[in-house]
C-alpha cells in the first residue's frame, strides 16, 4: 500500500512521521504535489496550513480535480484542520474553493486565533479511549449533510466527521504520540 502526504503547504512531516511509527516505510510514503504524484497512491493525507494557499496551488498544479476523480473513484482521504477545510463542501462566510469531498460545512478559527490553541481529551467514535486532541486555529463542523457522521465533538462543537472512506479531524494527531487515527486511517 503506498500512502500519500499532500506536501504543498503545512506540517506534513509530522504526519509522514505518524506513519512510519505505525509502520509504513518510508518508501511506501509518497509525497503528493501533482495529479501524477496521485496516480501512485492508494489513499491521501491532507495535512493543516492555510487552505487559501493550498487551494490556489492545488487549482494552479490541476491537483484539485486529481483528489475528486480519486476519491469519487472510492480512494481513503483525512484531512486535518486546514485538511478538513478543503474537504469540506462549504466554508462559512468565504467564497474559497474547496474538494467538496464530503456534505459539510465548516467554521474557520471556531476556538480563537493562534494564541487560543489548546490539547483536550475527546472521544472519537470507533475508539476505546480518548484521543488527545490539539487544537490551533481549528475549525468546527457547522453542518453535516445526508450519510456524514460526526464522529468527535469538543465543547459542544462537532470536530471530526466521516462519510465512508472519508475522514475530516479540525484537530492535530499527528502532533501527538497517539497514532490511533492513523491505524483508523490505513484500515479504511
Amino acid at each position: 500500500m503506498l500512502v500519500g502526504v499532500a506536501t504543498i503547504q503545512g506540517d506534513f512531516e509530522k504526519h509522514i512521521e505518524a506513519l512510519e511509527a505505525v509502520g509504513v516505510s518510508r518508501s511506501s510514503i509518497v509525497g503528493v504535489k501533482t495529479p501524477d504524484h496521485l496516480k501512485e497512491i492508494d489513499r491521501l493525507i491532507i495535512p493543516g496550513g492555510e487552505s487559501t494557499t493550498v487551494s490556489k496551488l492545488m487549482a494552479f498544479t490541476g491537483l484539485d480535480e486529481a483528489i475528486k476523480v480519486r476519491a469519487a473513484e472510492g480512494m481513503p482521504v483525512w484531512g486535518t484542520c486546514m485538511g478538513m477545510i478543503m474537504m469540506a463542501r462549504d466554508i462559512e462566510g468565504s467564497e474559497q474553493q474547496t474538494l467538496g469531498l464530503i456534505d459539510i460545512t465548516v467554521r474557520r478559527n471556531a476556538f480563537g486565533a493562534q494564541v487560543h490553541s489548546f490539547e483536550q481529551e475527546i472521544d472519537v467514535a470507533g475508539l476505546d479511549e480518548p484521543v488527545n486532541g490539539v487544537f490551533i486555529r481549528a475549525p468546527e463542523i457547522t453542518r453535516l449533510g445526508e450519510g456524514v457522521e460526526c464522529i468527535a465533538e469538543c465543547r459542544g462543537k462537532a470536530v471530526a466527521a466521516r462519510c465512508g472512506r472519508l475522514i475530516g479531524t479540525s484537530f492535530h494527531p499527528e502532533l501527538t504520540d497517539d497514532r490511533r487515527l492513523h491505524e483508523l486511517f490505513l484500515s479504511l
